[in-house]
């Protein structure tokens, strides 16, 4: 996740934040980030909503990991609930910070990260969180009492004093946006709702009652 002092998640060309949606979110992160950790623990948490293929919503947290002029990247088990969902190719996201009385909603399509940003990222991460991709099975019923602790031990003998490679099952997805709403919340619920929307190589903005 995003912290002081670390690279921004977002790279928008443009100063203009009025009319980059990119660039505005990305003003609002690092608004979040700077709260302190008590206020705000994980400033990049947001809620995650997808559709199954018979129609069942179905919602949770993810942490963004990455943001650029593509899209906004989680990485995940590729045989998790929210990965068989993720294959219809549409998704959507939602980030609130109740602390600055903001929202952001995404709407887009969905793709897969390249292999080497998978790589990269996974790299990246603590040991303890690569030996918990290869031992977890998520979404899969577990069958016996300490069976994911005999996993996760199972993969520390197996990479002891080695690196974990990036396991086959786990990699990232992008959500390449084609809305996002900004809320902010005002007083007697008149909040302010932009809403961007693509079109073409640009956006058009629309205000929208609360």
């Amino acid at each position: 996740m995003c912290s002081a002092g670390s690279a921004p998640f977002w790279t928008a060309t443009t100063a203009n934040r009025a009319h980059d949606p990119l660039a505005r979110f990305q003003q609002l992160l690092e608004s979040a980030t700077r709260l302190p950790r008590e206020q705000v623990p994980e400033p990049t948490a947001c809620t995650l909503a997808t559709v199954s293929p018979d129609g069942q919503p179905s919602a949770r947290i993810v942490l963004l990991k990455h943001a650029d002029e593509r899209g906004f990247v989680f990485y995940t088990n590729l045989g998790s609930r929210k990965a068989r969902d993720l294959a219809s190719g549409r998704a959507a996201l939602c980030f609130h910070w109740a602390q600055l009385e903001r929202q952001v909603r995404v709407e887009g399509r969905v793709e897969r990260v390249s292999d080497a940003e998978a790589d990269a990222y996974f790299a990246s991460r603590p040991r303890g969180s690569q030996i918990g991709a290869w031992a977890s099975k998520q979404s899969s019923a577990i069958g016996a009492p300490g069976e994911l602790e005999a996993r996760v031990a199972e993969f520390e003998k197996r990479f002891a004093g080695a690196d974990v490679p990036r396991p086959p099952h786990w990699s990232g997805f992008r959500i390449v946006p084609h809305a996002i709403e900004f809320w902010h919340g005002k007083p007697s619920r008149l909040h302010d709702r932009e809403l961007f929307a693509r079109e073409r190589d640009g956006w058009t903005v629309t205000k929208l009652y609360p």
